[in-house]
């Protein structure tokens, strides 16, 4: 792909600042009147020719309006949760490249430049800010730095890949992610679905290191530990169960064969020796997980088969969208 959006990386050599008019800094909001104004300026700067949408998310605050004044184009996400805002604003703006950054000024505007030149090299439809390598002390709220690095250690696991950072909400999107990747969180587990999405429809994603920042003097974060933790993990669960079900229904078989064995022992011995079996309810407990173990197994080996159908249709949904 190419574009006059691509940056050198020698700047002193510019003699014209790069424009990036095929560009859509996407930037979703709620109650963030405190930083969204020097949000807004700062990417008209680092970015010149740039479009730039602020969805209001229902603020109570003067978000809208300061957006409004320094210039950027204000749209109301009337449904409530990080997650809808996003879906919205994939189904509604128009792009060849979509930047998407949080309000709330905690990321550099100077590595944007640097992120959308990364993306036009070629060979990644996502591009993600990553943020563990390069912090301030307190930018992180407690525990989700650890949550974060566990989280991400198990999708790595899970689908043999290297990730470190799966809730950054500073990424560049291709429009072939961006219109045809189907979303469902509400919250704050989206930016987890989103990579879940794409490495379960093995779409390339590349990280780039940026140095992350803490919150500015006023301004508070909507995040709920435990809570969206919870979610994040949920969402793990859904995508897993959904994308690679033969191994989830397996995994789930194996524990129910387990509990057969750990069950079915003592009736089996009862048999043996006595020719009766007196450890009724574990042997009907046995029975049940039996069968429950080998149906995991069958449901497993099914859903991966509609789950190939479903990916080879993505496919070639992706090359029709490409021409």
């Amino acid at each position: 792909m190419t574009s006059s959006t691509s940056v050198s990386n020698d700047h002193s050599h510019h003699t014209l600042a790069p424009r990036y008019e095929h560009v859509a800094v996407l930037i979703p909001c709620y109650n963030e009147e405190v930083t969204v104004g020097k949000v807004v300026t700062d990417f008209k700067n680092a970015l010149p020719g740039t479009s730039i949408y602020v969805y209001d998310n229902n603020s109570t605050d003067n978000t809208a309006k300061i957006a409004r004044k320094m210039g950027a184009i204000v749209v109301h996400a009337s449904k409530q949760g990080k997650g809808h805002v996003v879906r919205q604003m994939f189904d509604e703006v128009e792009a060849e490249v979509y930047f998407m950054v949080d309000g709330d000024d905690t990321y550099p505007v100077d590595a944007a430049p640097l992120l959308i030149e990364e993306f036009y090299k070629g060979g990644a439809d996502m591009i993600v800010g990553a943020r563990i390598s390069s912090y301030e002390e307190g930018s992180f709220r407690r525990f989700h730095k650890l949550g974060n690095r566990l989280v991400a250690k198990l999708i790595s696991s899970l689908f043999s890949t290297q990730v470190t950072d799966i809730l950054s909400g500073y990424r560049v999107f291709s429009r072939t992610f961006v219109k045809t990747v189907p979303l469902m969180s509400k919250g704050f587990e989206i930016e987890t679905e989103m990579t879940l999405q794409s490495l379960a429809k093995n779409l390339r994603v590349k990280e780039v290191p940026i140095k992350y920042r803490s919150r500015p003097p006023g301004s508070y974060s909507k995040l709920d530990t435990f809570s969206d933790g919870f979610l994040v993990l949920k969402s793990i669960l859904i995508i897993f169960k959904d994308f690679k079900p033969l191994v989830f229904f397996s995994y789930l078989s194996a524990i129910l064969f387990l509990i057969t064995i750990l069950a079915g022992i003592w009736p089996i011995l009862d048999y043996l020796r006595l020719r009766y079996v007196y450890h009724v309810p574990l042997a009907i407990l046995a029975t049940g997980t039996g069968i429950l173990s080998a149906l995991s197994l069958s449901i497993g080996v099914i859903l991966e088969t509609i789950a190939k159908y479903h990916n080879e249709n993505f496919e070639l949904f992706r090359r029709l969208l490409k021409k």
